[in-house]
Order: C-alpha cells, then structure tokens, then sequence
C-alpha cells in the first residue's frame, strides 16, 4: 500500500513537487487556499482535500510549500489548521524559505501539541524540480527525520542534513539565497560595464561560464541576463525581496552586518519601483543596467 502524505501549497514549486512524489508512489491528499489549481493534479491521482483538517488526518505527515510566513503561520495556527488538526506525534515538514524566529516559534507551537516540526527548505528553480536536481536543507528532530527522508529524496537528487534544529535549516537557505543574490548583483555591474564599453555581451556570457564562473547559479543567470529574459520566472522580484529581508533580519539578530545583502534589496526595491515585481529576480541587472544609463 502506498504510503499517505498531505501537501499544502501549490505554488510554482508546489505544482512542480506534487508530481514527483505520485511517481515515486506516494498517495498524496492536496489542500490549496486556491482551488483551481488543484484539477491538473487530481488528474494524475493525487486527491483533493476541502480543509487542512483533512490533510492533516490523511497520513500524519505533512509537507508545506508556502511563499511566506504570514501563510504558515496561517496555515498552521489559526483554527483548523495544523496544529489543531495534526495528530500526536504528526510531522509537519516545512519546504518553504521561512524566517528564523518564525521557525524557531512555530517548532516551540507543534512541540506543545505533541508534534514534530522538520524545516527543509529546498534550493533550486522550478524546473530544477522537475528535472530531478531539487537540493533540500532539512533539520529537526532525528526520528522524524529519518521518517521523511524517503519523501525528501523522491524530491531531489541530495538532502543536507543540518542537526536538530529546525531554523538552522532556514539559516542556511537564507544565507544561502543572499549570496546567490549577490551574485546576480554582481553580475548586473560585469554585463552593464560591458555593454557600456562597447563590448558582446554573449562573448562575455561565455568567457563567465567556460572559466572560474563554470557553475550552475553563474550559467543560468549569466544567460538570463545576456539575453534579458526578465520574463523567464523561476523566482520573482517580490518572493526575493522576502527572502532579502528575512536574511538581513536574521543577520540582525546574530550582530552580522550584511551590507553586500543591502545592496541587493536596494536593486530589488529599486526593480518593484520600475513595475518589475513578477519578473524574474534577475531583474535586478535591469535595475543596474537603468542606474547605468542603459536602456
């Protein structure tokens, strides 16, 4: 008999993720606050449930795939909703990027209701997803992590394990996503100085990602900005400007300064501004490329 799981959250990730664990076997009941995204995935034998009480009672595992933390905490503290609803010793396993002291106060909530946060937060774009090269950060309790991880590897090709405390997984994504932005920061600066002085920005494109910048996040941005396929979303101005802000408030919090980050919230500001909120995250080379004088 398959094994029963819920899942809340379809977003781009979530609608990604579904897929992949009803082809590794998985009996998956879905709950979305949107339900018309629910059909496409019906369709390929998941099953539709009207409230996260059911979800919760469907398998007593549940993994959520939420775009912040007002929709967590949402999702789980309000009436009906997963900690009212998980039984004891149910594991709720947390995929979304999320801020650490929202973490560390929803893991103190399920604990006084007898269960179990995981936090995994996973690192890569949707079609990361869909191509099987989904990495994820989990951290929590080591029983239920053991008793996800047969979930977590269906999802992806590799699975950090970062201790017992779920919000070091999310300090990890965090930072993890801040240096990511700066680099796309960064790379905004190279291609602008290039295309100012007059030089191809495909030729630079390649001396980047066939040298000392050949990896997967220098390749996939590199060529979003040569080709300036703002419109190519896989992660939005507005969910990054979110993630920004939770990784300098974490910074805050641990007395790091992070003013390469701040730099990038101010490109990111500077893009919502522009009307680019829905565009791509690498947006944030056009924002550079206006500050440049370019078109």
């Amino acid at each position: 008999m398959a094994l029963k799981l819920g899942f809340i959250g379809l977003g781009r990730m979530g609608q990604c993720m579904v897929p992949r664990l009803l082809a590794a076997g998985y009996d998956v009941a879905l709950y979305n606050r949107s339900p018309e995204k629910l059909p496409p995935l019906i369709g390929l034998g998941a099953h539709a449930s009207a409230s996260i009480a059911q979800v919760a009672a469907y398998g007593g595992l549940v993994l959520t795939m939420l775009s912040d933390d007002a929709a967590l905490a949402a999702v789980t503290q309000e009436r009906g909703g997963l900690i009212d609803s998980l039984p004891a010793g149910g594991i709720h396993v947390a995929m979304g990027t999320h801020g650490v002291t929202a973490i560390q106060a929803l893991t103190a909530a399920h604990a006084r209701a007898g269960q179990v946060l995981l936090a995994a937060p996973v690192l890569g774009r949707p079609e990361a997803v869909t191509a099987g090269r989904l990495a994820i950060i989990v951290a929590g309790d080591a029983t239920a992590v053991a008793s996800a991880l047969p979930v977590l590897t269906a999802l992806g090709r590799r699975v950090f394990q970062a201790g017992s405390e779920p919000a070091c997984a999310s300090a990890l994504k965090l930072a993890n996503n801040s240096l990511l932005a700066c680099a796309i920061e960064a790379l905004g600066e190279a291609f602008a100085l290039i295309e100012k002085s007059g030089a191809a920005s495909r030729v630079f494109h390649d001396v980047l990602t066939d040298g000392l910048f050949a990896c997967p996040a220098y390749q996939t941005y590199a060529t979003l900005i040569a080709d300036k396929s703002w419109d190519q979303v896989g992660f939005t101005v507005a969910l990054a400007l979110k993630d920004i802000d939770l990784a300098l408030a974490a910074g805050s919090d641990a007395g790091v300064p992070m003013p390469s980050t701040e730099v990038c919230r101010q490109r990111l500001l500077g893009a919502i501004a522009h009307g680019d909120r829905q565009r791509d995250w690498a947006a944030m080379a056009l924002e550079q490329a206006r500050a440049s004088g370019l078109a």
